[in-house]
């Protein structure tokens, strides 16, 4: 029996863990993970952000996002710096060796999802990304909803 939790739950997982592996591997000898990369992505399009900023922009929770930040500090790819106007807090702020890393790979990444996509029509691309956006703002109405069924 075909369930949805199987068309849609489970192959978008397995869909979604299949790029992730792909792209990581293309990124290892950069020694960065699928995640990080998306990461330092966002930090190119917006830094100086709060690591709360960042979690939503690049929807990561705060442990992972914290994670992920401390091995990109380590890289050199990230600086945290004092928030001046919360003490509590830190700016995020990518390093001229991050927005270069970024730079150097985001054409080899674009070429990577360029393959990923291959022979698939525009047209269907659009109406899969039309999907996936309804799909997400679904599961976020779902959020909202009270849990005592």
């Amino acid at each position: 029996m075909n369930s949805l939790d199987d068309t849609i739950g489970f192959n978008t997982a397995k869909t979604a863990r299949k790029i992730t592996r792909i792209l990581s591997n293309h990124l290892k000898e950069s020694q960065l993970t699928a995640e990080q990369w998306g990461v330092l992505k966002r930090l190119t399009e917006q830094d100086h952000v709060t690591q709360k900023q960042l979690a939503l922009r690049s929807d990561k929770d705060q442990p992972t996002l914290t994670k992920i930040l401390d091995l990109l500090e380590k890289n050199g790819f990230i600086n945290r710096q004092l928030n001046p106007n919360d003490r509590r807090s830190f700016l995020i702020v990518i390093t001229e060796q991050g927005r270069k890393l970024v730079d150097d790979r985001f054409n080899e990444v674009e070429l990577l999802f360029q393959k990923i996509v291959n022979h698939i029509p525009k047209e269907d691309l659009e109406t899969f990304q039309h999907v996936l956006g309804q799909i997400q703002k679904n599961i976020d109405l779902l959020h909202d909803l009270p849990h005592n069924k």
